[in-house]
């Protein structure tokens, strides 16, 4: 049972591609990361090159599990055995004395893992037990599955349409707030607006003839697609237009071929939680991002 590690994007997707596409759900993020790796080429998430990481639990046989990191972002375990996540901890740590064989640039030093609360606990306890960096929660997150659409129970005021051209600025400081609220890493804002704008993949809830929310849904890959973000400016919460824009993004994603639309949220907000499963989403795993102190994580920072 091993690891093997890249950082070609097309090589991942020729030996790991499969595997992600049979279990979208989990894979989702992987799924739409390498998509837009090998669409943008391997720098459209940062400076560093992304690597990639695909485990067979036997030698040439099919894969079981598979990874992915693209600096500054999180390393992000998709599906794999408990087993598997340890192991991968272990090779990079050892790749950090040079025993191990990691490559590119600092893709031994974790600064954060993200995945599956039961990954994250087995690679969390591997890291730190080789490295002695210590471990702790950043975010609790809950990834959901849409089963039967339902209109929202308090339907807003209002209708949704495709964000075109003419909502650049403001699509780019609601992105810009949204980032900052949900306390993620900000990498091209503006980009991935004019992006998602081309791609027809935003949209905005209007009441009065103004914005007043905004969602986005990803391509349709493996028949999935992921909503995200969303987003309501603080003046304009509680009137349900969070609720509005995610159902009208959502019946787009499935316009489009969708067989699994998702969404990713934040356990710590007990609102958006509720507001999704009235719409019709039902619970999938709940899921950890885990961020590492320590001397091997602050050479990550620095870097």
């Amino acid at each position: 049972m091993a690891w093997t590690l890249s950082t070609s994007v097309d090589e991942f997707h020729t030996r790991a591609g499969g595997f992600l596409a049979a279990s979208p759900a989990r894979n989702t993020v992987l799924l739409t990361v390498t998509d837009r790796l090998r669409e943008r080429g391997p720098h459209y998430y940062g400076e560093d090159a992304p690597v990639f990481g695909w485990w067979c639990p036997e030698p040439g046989g099919p894969v079981g599990g598979a990874f992915l990191r693209t600096p500054p972002f999180a390393l992000r375990l998709g599906e794999m055995p408990v087993s598997a996540a340890g192991e991968l901890a272990a090779e990079l740590a050892a790749a950090r004395t040079g025993a191990g064989a990691a490559v590119g640039a600092g893709s031994a030093d974790v600064v954060e893992v993200a995945g599956s609360d039961a990954a994250v606990a087995a690679f969390s306890a591997a890291w730190q037990a080789a490295t002695g960096a210590t471990g702790s929660v950043r975010t609790r997150e809950r990834l959901y599955r849409l089963g039967e659409p339902t209109e929202p129970p308090r339907p807003p005021a209002g209708g949704a349409r495709l964000a075109d051209p003419s909502d650049r600025e403001l699509v780019i400081e609601w992105l810009g707030r949204f980032v900052v609220e949900a306390r993620l890493v900000a990498s091209g804002v503006a980009t991935l607006a004019d992006d998602r704008i081309a791609a027809r993949q935003l949209h905005l809830w209007e009441d009065g003839g103004r914005p007043v929310a905004l969602a986005g849904h990803s391509a349709v890959i493996a028949g999935m697609s992921r909503i995200g973000p969303v987003y309501t400016p603080g003046d304009h919460r509680g009137r349900g237009y969070g609720s509005g824009v995610t159902a009208a993004a959502s019946a787009h994603a499935l316009g489009l071929g969708a067989t699994e639309v998702l969404l990713y949220t934040d356990l710590a907000n007990p609102t958006s939680n509720s507001i999704y499963q009235q719409i019709g989403y039902r619970p999938v795993e709940d899921c950890t991002v885990l961020e590492f102190r320590g001397r091997a994580a602050r050479r990550a920072r620095v870097a």
